[in-house]
């Protein structure tokens, strides 16, 4: 689970050739590159998608692999893109269904949406879905959005919270995934809430190349998701969001409501009661891993560890 520094240059390299063929191998809410969701599935049939990042990927595997052992004819197109590329695809039916996280994808459907706490954004998210689409149990683990530093910036500004910085953003560059920048919980939601105006911001590929970007000085500040292992790896600090600028972002499946049918629901309610953020940190864990996994591997290790 642990990234040295001396390994930076060959994940950057890997993580290049990667974005080159429209994948990336990071675990990231937003997203970044685009695709196609293709052609519509048989009836009979699920079409299972996901974004373009790791842990997406690797959702949308345990998710295929859970229903395929129950009977349920599954295909699969994974990496479509960011939620911008893959989610109008589950709206006209080209896939059928994708992990999501529930407070960012509240937010693309309600730009003014206020919820923070995990079950308020459930209970609001169900209200602005559309009647075609259907959210089932929202697992207890969360990947979450967070404003994230070194341990030098950290003790340069004295910063424990986002509000820490709001005196010093002049100074400091932000970098992030390009739609980061625009979106309500982004740059838009941290200068509107803390008053926080960065010097420049720089869209970065997410996973290597953000965390080598932080290390070296090119940014001192990044949008870097809560289960990466990075954080931990390279001791990077976490700050504070008192405001709760990002909402609750529990993962969630989200499938076409004509395909909802009481085996698949059972099969996908199963995996939200058994999934945690534990366990979504050690499965990420796993995809970082040297020899670099397949997902479909880690994913089909789990279910069998969680007896699914």
């Amino acid at each position: 689970m642990k990234r040295t520094l001396a390994g930076l240059a060959t994940a950057v390299a890997a993580a290049l050739m990667l974005t080159a063929c429209g994948g990336s191998s990071n675990n990231n809410p937003l997203g970044g590159s685009s695709g196609s969701a293709g052609a519509p599935a048989a009836s009979d049939t699920i079409k299972v998608g996901s974004a373009n990042f790791a842990e997406s990927k690797l959702l949308a595997e345990i998710y295929a692999q859970a229903l395929a052992a129950k009977g349920v004819k599954v295909e699969k197109n994974l990496g479509i893109g960011s939620r911008e590329i893959y989610f109008p695809g589950i709206k006209d039916g080209s896939i059928d269904l994708v992990p999501e996280y529930t407070g960012v994808l509240l937010q693309y459907l309600d730009k003014k949406a206020t919820a923070t706490s995990p079950d308020e954004v459930y209970t609001e998210l169900k209200k602005v879905l559309p009647p075609e689409l259907t959210v089932l149990d929202k697992a207890s683990a969360e990947d979450k959005d967070a404003v994230v530093i070194t341990k030098e910036t950290a003790a340069k500004y004295n910063a424990k919270s986002i509000a820490d910085l709001a005196p010093k953003g002049s100074e400091i560059t932000f970098g992030g995934p390009p739609e980061f920048k625009d979106r309500p919980d982004g740059i838009p939601g941290i200068k509107e809430r803390y008053g926080l105006t960065f010097k420049e911001y720089k869209s970065l590929e997410p996973g290597p190349i953000t965390t080598k970007a932080l290390l070296d000085g090119t940014i001192q500040a990044a949008d870097i998701f809560t289960t990466d292992a990075a954080i931990e790896a390279n001791g990077f600090v976490v700050l504070e969001d008192p405001k709760n600028n990002f909402a609750a972002q529990n993962v969630v499946p989200v499938i076409n409501t004509k395909k909802a049918s009481d085996t698949v629901k059972q099969v996908l309610n199963k995996i939200a009661a058994k999934l945690d953020t534990k366990a979504l940190l050690d499965l990420n864990g796993k995809l970082g891993a040297p020899d670099k996994p397949d997902p479909a591997k880690v994913a089909g290790e789990w279910l069998s560890t969680a007896g699914i």
